[in-house]
Formats: C-alpha cells, sequence, structure tokens
C-alpha cells in the first residue's frame, strides 16, 4: 500500500493535536519523503517542532516552507515567534516586516510585531504595532490585551482603562465579533 502526503498530514495532526508529538513527526517525515516540495507538510512539521519545544528544528521546517512558498503569512509570522523564542530578534523583526509589506492590513502580524517590539522593550514602537492590529481588528481580543500591557507599561492609565473596557465587551458577547 502507498501512503498518501495527505492522509500522513491529517494523521499527523491528529497525533499532535493529542499531545503525541513524536508519533506526528514521524508521519510528517514519512509524508515529506512522498512529497518534499509541499510547503504545507514543512510548515506543520515545523508547528510540530515548536509545541514539542524543538525551537530550532521548528526554524528550520518553517525556512523550508518559506523557501518553497515565499508569502505564506502563517509562515511568516510563525517563523517571526520562532525567532523570538530564540531570542534572535532582528530575524523576527525581519519576517514580521516581510509578512506585513506582503499584508498590510493582516492584524495577527501586526500583533506579532508588537509582541517583539514589547520583549525588546520598546515600549513605544509595541504600542504603535498593536494599536495598528485593533484598529484592522477592533475584536482582536490577543491584541487588546497585549495593548493594555504596553500602555500599562507607558503609563497610559486611560489607554488602559479603555482596553480593559473594550476587552470586557468582547467577554461579555462571546460569539458576537
Amino acid at each position: 500500500m502507498v501512503e498518501k502526503a495527505e492522509s500522513l498530514n491529517t494523521q499527523a495532526i491528529n497525533f499532535a493535536a493529542n499531545g503525541e508529538f513524536k508519533e506526528a513527526i514521524a508521519c510528517f517525515k514519512r509524508a515529506l519523503v512522498v512529497d518534499k516540495s509541499n510547503y504545507l507538510l514543512w510548515f506543520n512539521l515545523g508547528i510540530t517542532y515548536r509545541d514539542a519545544g524543538h525551537l530550532q528544528s521548528a526554524k528550520e521546517c518553517l525556512l523550508k516552507a518559506l523557501e518553497l512558498n515565499e508569502t505564506d503569512k502563517d509562515t511568516l509570522d510563525s517563523l517571526a515567534l520562532v525567532c523570538l523564542n530564540l531570542q534572535e530578534y532582528d530575524e523576527a523583526y525581519q519576517y514580521c516586516y516581510f509578512g506585513i509589506d506582503y499584508y498590510p492590513t493582516e492584524a495577527r502580524l501586526w500583533n506579532t510585531c508588537g509582541v517583539i517590539f514589547f520583549n525588546d522593550y520598546n515600549y513605544a514602537k509595541a504600542a504603535e504595532a498593536f494599536e495598528r492590529a485593533v484598529t484592522i481588528n477592533p475584536y482582536y481580543y490577543d491584541a487588546l490585551f497585549n495593548l493594555r500591557d504596553t500602555y500599562e507599561e507607558l503609563g497610559n492609565k486611560v489607554g488602559k482603562a479603555e482596553c480593559i473596557s473594550r476587552m470586557n465587551q468582547i467577554k461579555s458577547h462571546p460569539g458576537e465579533y
């Protein structure tokens, strides 16, 4: 019986969802034997390595996914976050900015950029990035949460209160946004 990359991918995703990372990685590797040029397999393997705590392996797989699909926003965002976790700030910024160049209205990329600035103690730039994310998507809870924390670092009590108000509004009306 010949294994199909799609079925191995599905099987691997199910393993990963159950925290069975070793099994998931083995499935993705078998799928890549069948189809080495499938960027989604490389992406999924990279995410699985990331979730398993193997950041360097995650980065290598995500770079391969990016090589195969240079403008995939999920790959760019994930690479930026992996680089952040590896404390490779310059690379993290690079992937965010590259993604923002292609997708200037992608709130998630702006949020990730803000997270990188925040972790690099550049709170003014972090606030700008989070504000952009919230301007694009006013109901983006994670960006509001991050903006609230950034405003707290900046001593912006009014901004922090507004974020809290909007977060409470989202929480009290789940599913409406």
